[in-house]
């Protein structure tokens, strides 16, 4: 049963990691942003008051002056007023708020070289990322830290390969299954260690996630989703050549149902082991029907958490669709909310068809395990007992 999951197995794992190498763009060039260059830079807020927009304006104020002390860029330590306007959506700064400035590169001591884009955030994140890990080692141990390290190179895949791969150009639909793919393999194996356990989640993920793969392509052409929502536009002017922005919309739908995939297969692999282990008299057909009922607790968990992601992303939308006075079956079929639907659903019906697949075959492997040695039933005496004797 081991070697046939590894000669299953071992092929695709080869093919990911050389479609890895094959789709990396490695002579790709550089990509202007949209908008022209604009340049980051860090500051301070030393002063904010009400002020006109313009030195000739007279009226009341309605914008704000804020005074940044900026920390890089060419006019470091010097201070520099900015305007920014006074409106619902334009965010409050207070007198010591660190925040990211954009520079157009002319004048550094001139406001309106500058525009105030964000807060600085650096600091919140790190602490929390450290608390995160922290966390995860307390529970985990050595095992939490090998999800650390998978998580590490998760997003070192995404950011150095998927990414770029898309932005040079390849088929976006191609670089999410190869990602995917490179991902499912190392996090798995390196979490959980080199087994037929393992090997048998990692089966199951793959089924899931091909299941999930084609009824997403089928139901986005069904459904005629273009996968053009406002910031795939702004990424299809930036880049400046053509892009399949159905193929990157499917792409997201596989990345992100692996991670539940992920989830939902290993928990039944474990699930099976562990009823083997007590019970080793269990045939296949008991194993499957304990798996089962064990799953279908997990499953109907998993659907709503994956629901509710993908509502919660798209929340904005529902609102704004809300209050735009059309009716609700307008807003569902609209582009926007159809695509998160789609996502929604076929990633669900990718996590039910997890259950019983990982299921079976964690049985099937399961019962050609050898059973553990389990402690003898016979009480051992106790140390009086033995004196006494």
């Amino acid at each position: 049963m081991r070697r046939l999951l590894t000669i299953l197995l071992a092929p695709l794992a080869v093919a990911a990691v050389v479609a890895l190498f094959l789709l990396y763009p490695w002579h790709s060039t550089e990509i202007a942003p949209p908008g022209g260059q604009q340049t980051p830079v860090r500051g301070d807020v030393t002063a904010t008051a009400a002020a006109p927009c313009s030195t000739q304006a007279q009226g009341p104020a309605d914008c704000i002056a804020v005074s940044v002390r900026m920390s890089d860029g060419p006019a470091k330590g010097s201070d520099v007023r900015i305007l920014s306007p006074n409106e619902p959506t334009t965010p409050r700064f207070a007198v010591g708020d660190p925040v990211v400035l954009s520079y157009a590169g002319s004048d550094p001591l001139a406001g309106t070289s500058y525009r105030l884009v964000d807060f600085q955030r650096t600091t919140p994140l790190v602490l929390l990322a450290v608390l995160f890990a922290v966390a995860v080692l307390l529970l985990g141990r050595w095992q939490g830290l090998a999800a650390l390290g998978a998580l590490v190179l998760s997003f070192v895949v995404l950011l150095l390969f998927v990414l770029p791969a898309i932005i040079a150009g390849e088929n976006p639909l191609l670089v999410g299954v190869v990602g995917a793919g490179v991902i499912m393999f190392a996090v798995l194996y390196l979490t959980h260690g080199l087994t037929a356990r393992t090997s048998t989640a990692v089966l199951g993920t793959l089924v899931s996630l091909a299941l999930t793969g084609l009824l997403g392509a089928l139901f986005s052409a069904v459904s005629r989703l273009t996968g053009l929502d406002e910031d795939t536009s702004y990424l299809v002017a930036g880049l400046g050549h053509p892009i399949d922005t159905r193929g990157l919309l499917l792409a997201g739908v596989v990345i992100g149902a692996l991670g539940v995939l992920d989830d939902v297969t290993v928990t039944q692999t474990s699930a099976v082991w562990e009823l083997r282990r007590a019970n080793p008299a269990l045939g296949w057909r008991e194993l499957y029907a304990s798996g089962q009922r064990i799953g279908r607790d997990h499953m109907s968990s998993a659907v709503n958490t994956l629901v509710m992601a993908y509502t919660g992303a798209a929340l904005p939308v529902l609102l704004y669709s809300s209050i735009s006075g059309v009716g609700i079956g307008t807003i569902l079929t609209s582009q926007s909310i159809a695509q998160e639907i789609v996502r929604a659903l076929v990633g669900s019906i990718g996590l039910i068809a997890a259950v019983p697949v990982t299921t079976a075959l964690a049985a099937l492997v399961a019962v050609q395990e050898p059973a553990a040695k389990r402690p003898s039933g016979k009480r051992q005496p106790s140390r009086a007992s033995r004196r006494n004797g």
